[in-house]
């Protein structure tokens, strides 16, 4: 007879996912470490009670984390999976109603950027016994549906525990996604209120250890030997290196394949830390915010290169970075729907290692031509002094974004994480920041989410806490993004988590002002300005009196203020410095000239503009836009030759 024992639904859940681990080769890790919660009416009863519970019995097998808000537990979440190159990441439990659809952000974060997270949102009676109770949505045409629907298309698995016996088949089929390759993003396990309290006998058998083996599937032959007959044939191959690489634990693999053939690698907002900054091969970021040898050396390439990307717009160019009018694609993704992308004709649908160790051995000794390595060269020559002189200091008393990205890097060490989500500073980032460790660029810039930096920045330093890896991690934040989600500071504080806040004051919205100038929209609406009572706008030369050092330091955090200066970033250099040898977070507030960029990397974005308009500058904007549009190609290699 099967052994059970009595527990509600909420408790065996809680159990099961305790005994959860991801196996990877010869590396073993609890899959679920934690749980962030944040309690309601929905779930106290149910999942709380569940982890209160476990706490009473010392056990420690699920370790219950506070948030001060729902979508930043799914943030610390993805910052941790990523720095855990997904074996692992955090259960998020909410609330019903608003508590639940604060995590809607958080999913389409997390499956956008093809990174786990556990989301549990509480839902309405199952029963219905109570309709409509405190903050249930009705819709007449549909009874069933709640808010917890609109996680659907955000989820790659979603289900709603509507019987205490539906649970052992969703937790398994939650947890294969979660830690499938291919498949990985948000995975949302609905539970009603009233079912998470219920009982039911659980077999032991569920609540015992279970391992989940990571896929790394190998290349076919076939579409291996296609691989390497385009590479063979390519007189300018390039290489384009996502964040597959470093999720496959690929980095060595990569290196190892290009220092033998000569092959340039550009890297994307993912992939950054594929390739060390100055390895002979690096040519910087490729796309809209690349470089300018990535971005000259991939509009020449006659063969592309794909590793563990999934081609956004920024990678892309909008479709105008591949250039060359043969250029044909090999992709290698461990997801089909990635690989195919393209039009391509040599798609291999398999783990980024195991596809470049057998890339490596089957190119035996082909290498680039002397003339092509001599171009690399010489194109990578030119950015890095390109680099140098934007991230130099400039004497100004309010310094630009890059040379403050340059005293940053300079105070850090080669293993730091520099992490970034929104705004300029990830485009700046990627032409500027040098990376030095395959885990130290961490740029959200899939669904570039404002706010995401705090919370993320969080969950890699628990990451690296749990791994007794005493790296530091640095928030770069603007103030518009500071504004959306600066509450994460406290969860900083109130558990000692130490991370460096280098909090960029501009005074508004900086990328999306130099936007707005190129689309002819003049930076309407994006300043921090003043209400003008007589023009009924934004667009005034008061600034708000806002402090937001005043607000960091109100958490209890250490806070330097960086004054304007000709030696300011001499000053913020020592700030953060200082900030590394603490044991507590600190927060650095600089105020900046927006108005200073950064160097161009020849990329260009995709952002319409108006085809009529009454202002001379959206007309002189669409001029532009038709004329840089001319590029683009609507599909690229493979069977569109």
């Amino acid at each position: 007879m099967m052994a059970t024992r009595r527990m509600t639904v909420s408790q065996a859940l809680v159990e099961f996912l305790a005994h959860q681990w991801t196996v990877d080769g010869d590396h073993r890790e609890r899959t679920i470490p934690g749980m962030f919660g944040i309690f309601g009416h929905g779930n106290v009863a149910g999942i709380g009670q569940a982890l209160a519970q476990l706490d009473a019995d010392g056990s420690r097998a699920m370790p219950y984390l506070q948030a001060r808000n729902e979508q930043a537990m799914v943030h610390q979440s993805v910052g941790f999976a990523r720095m855990r190159r997904r074996r692992a990441t955090y259960a998020s439990a909410a609330s019903v109603g608003p508590g639940a659809t604060n995590m809607l952000t958080g999913a389409a974060l997390a499956t956008t950027n093809r990174l786990p997270a556990l989301l549990l949102p509480s839902d309405t009676f199952a029963t219905r016994v109570a309709d409509p109770v405190l903050q249930q949505l009705e819709q007449p045409w549909d009874i069933g549906l709640t808010v917890n629907d609109a996680f659907r298309p955000l989820s790659r698995f979603f289900d709603r525990v509507q019987r205490p016996e539906q649970l052992y088949s969703i937790a398994l089929s939650a947890m294969r996604v979660l830690l499938d390759p291919a498949e990985t993003g948000a995975v949302t396990i609905a539970l009603p209120e009233d079912v998470q309290a219920e009982a039911l006998d659980v077999p032991e058998e569920f609540l015992g250890d279970r391992e989940w083996h990571i896929r790394r599937p190998l290349p076919e032959r076939g579409a291996l030997e296609r691989a390497l007959a385009a590479i063979r044939s390519a007189e300018r191959p390039f290489i384009v290196a996502g964040g597959g690489v470093l999720y496959s634990s690929a980095e060595d693999a990569l290196r190892s394949l290009v220092e033998a053939t000569g092959i340039p690698v550009g890297t994307t907002q993912a992939g950054g830390g594929a390739l060390a900054w100055d390895h002979p091969q690096y040519v910087g970021g490729v796309g809209a915010t690349g470089s300018t040898a990535g971005n000259r050396l991939a509009a020449e390439a006659d063969v592309v290169i794909g590793i563990g990307t999934r081609y956004s717009d920024f990678t892309t160019a909008s479709r105008t970075a591949f250039q060359n009018p043969d250029v044909r694609f090999v992709n290698i993704n461990v997801a089909a729907f990635d690989a195919y992308k393209h039009g391509t004709s040599s798609p291999v649908i398999a783990d980024a290692r195991e596809a470049l160790t057998a890339l490596a051995a089957g190119l035996g000794r082909f290498h680039v031509a002397p003339g092509y390595a001599e171009r690399i060269d010489r194109e990578k020559t030119e950015w890095d002094a390109t680099v140098d002189a934007a991230l130099a200091p400039s004497g100004r008393d309010l310094p630009g974004q890059s040379e403050i990205i340059g005293a940053v890097q300079a105070a850090t060490d080669p293993v730091d994480v520099v992490v970034q989500a929104a705004g300029s500073l990830p485009g700046d980032l990627h032409k500027l920041w040098r990376v030095r460790d395959p885990l130290g660029y961490h740029v959200e810039y899939a669904y570039s989410t404002m706010g995401y930096e705090i919370p993320g920045g969080l969950g890699a330093k628990r990451a690296f806490d749990a791994a007794g890896d005493d790296r530091d991690v640095v928030v770069m934040i603007g103030d518009g993004s500071y504004l959306m989600m600066h509450s994460e500071l406290v969860t900083a504080v109130a558990e000692g988590i130490k991370i460096v806040v280098v909090l960029i004051q501009n005074h508004g919205f900086a990328s999306i002002g130099h936007l707005s100038e190129t689309v002819g929209s003049d930076r309407f609406g994006t300043q921090y300005r003043a209400l003008d009572p007589e023009k009924g706008n934004f667009q005034g030369e008061q600034r708000l009196p806002i402090d937001l050092a005043m607000n960091a330091r109100s958490y209890g955090l250490d806070v330097v203020e960086i004054a304007p200066g000709p030696d300011v970033t001499v000053r913020l250099g020592e700030a953060v410095a200082a900030a590394k040898r603490s044991d507590r977070s600190t927060v650095i507030h600089i105020e900046s000239d927006p108005l200073l960029y950064g160097p161009d990397g020849e990329g260009w974005w995709d952002v319409p503009v108006a085809e009529e308009s009454t202002l001379e500058s959206t007309r002189r904007a669409r001029a532009e836009y038709e004329r840089q549009r001319t590029a683009q190609r609507p599909l690229l290699g493979g069977n569109d030759r």
